[in-house]
């Protein structure tokens, strides 16, 4: 007869459910520091389609646009992060990390924006900045807000007063 302590328990599939989100974006943001998300790489997609929407677009114009794309997608990129980070604390089965979910989630999007930058740093295509991960910080911070003042919205709609 096998001892109980020999073979973890199985984690619900629920559990699972919301961590793979989260670790195949993570993985997802880890392919995108890669030289394939390399300015000169985006540039041949942000280009033509914004050529094709505005065709009067001049080359410094074209510029501008395409570092503000790069910007607000670095944002966006964090910004789900934190929402899929959300779901999988506030749904641990770790009553800690469940009342914990906001300063978890925060943690998880600043060390990895670091460590994204960092990774960057040491690619030849790629230019590691920190500026590039107080943006990340920032779409993650304001999506876990959205989310927490969502949670209060919520509550106080609920209330019989």
């Amino acid at each position: 007869m096998r001892s109980s302590k020999s073979f973890p328990e199985p984690l619900p599939s629920r559990t699972v459910s919301r961590y793979v989100p989260l670790i195949l974006w993570m993985a997802f943001i880890s392919f995108a520091s890669t030289g394939s998300f390399s300015a000169g790489n985006t540039s041949r997609i942000i280009g033509p389609l914004v050529l094709w929407l505005f065709p009067a677009t001049t080359p410094e114009s074209m510029a501008a646009i395409h570092a503000v794309t790069r910007k607000i997608a670095h944002l966006l990129e964090y910004a789900l992060l934190a929402i899929l980070a959300a779901r999988a604390f506030r749904g641990s089965p770790r009553v800690g990390l469940r009342a914990h979910w906001f300063l978890a989630s925060l943690a998880l999007v600043v060390v990895y924006a670091l460590l994204d930058e960092y990774h960057q740093s040491y690619v030849p295509s790629r230019t590691g900045s920190f500026n590039d991960s107080l943006i990340d910080m920032t779409g993650g911070l304001a999506a876990l807000v959205i989310v927490r003042g969502r949670d209060w919205f919520r509550r106080e709609s609920n209330s019989p007063v």
